[in-house]
């Protein structure tokens, strides 16, 4: 049971935490609003005299930026918690579970998002977070459907000599 305790502390707790950071990143604290201040704060020392129409796009690009970000880096996590140190590399199992996983968290993000005070849901930024965690397990695959045929490669060269 220790052994099996230590494994999931060690694989999921990570989730568990980066979930949470979603959840408190959905709250009024980051609203576009409030990171529009920090943001205009610091391309205002970066770049001094941009428009306040190009500081709105950034904030823009950087919001959006950051769901697509955080929810690929979720995948990730999801990914490395399914697989739990198992010598196998892949499975479309994993895959798909982290999938599934991380489209539910994302509708249920923004429903969150839809009943804070001055936030609002929206089925556009759940497909946003939906495609980032997709972009991550589809390159976790490539990754892995390239060291497997370097792996084979280097099986195939060693019978020949």
């Amino acid at each position: 049971m220790h052994r099996l305790a230590a494994k999931a502390i060690r694989y999921w707790l990570p989730v568990a935490v980066w979930m949470g950071v979603i959840y408190y990143f959905s709250t009024d604290t980051f609203s576009g609003d409030n990171t529009r201040g920090l943001i205009e704060e610091i391309f205002d020392r970066l770049f001094p005299g941009a428009s306040s129409q190009t500081i709105a796009t950034i904030n823009y690009l950087t919001r959006k930026s950051a769901h697509f970000v955080a929810y690929a880096f979720l995948a990730v996590l999801l990914f490395r918690a399914f697989r739990s140190g198992s010598a196998v590399r892949w499975r479309i199992g994993w895959a798909l579970y982290s999938l599934a996983v991380v489209v539910c968290w994302a509708l249920l993000d923004e429903y969150h998002q839809s009943r804070t005070l001055t936030r609002g849901g929206s089925i556009y930024d759940s497909l946003l977070d939906i495609s980032g965690g997709l972009f991550a397990l589809i390159v976790i695959a490539l990754l892995n459907r390239r060291s497997s045929r370097n792996e084979s490669d280097d099986i195939e060269r060693d019978r020949r000599f």
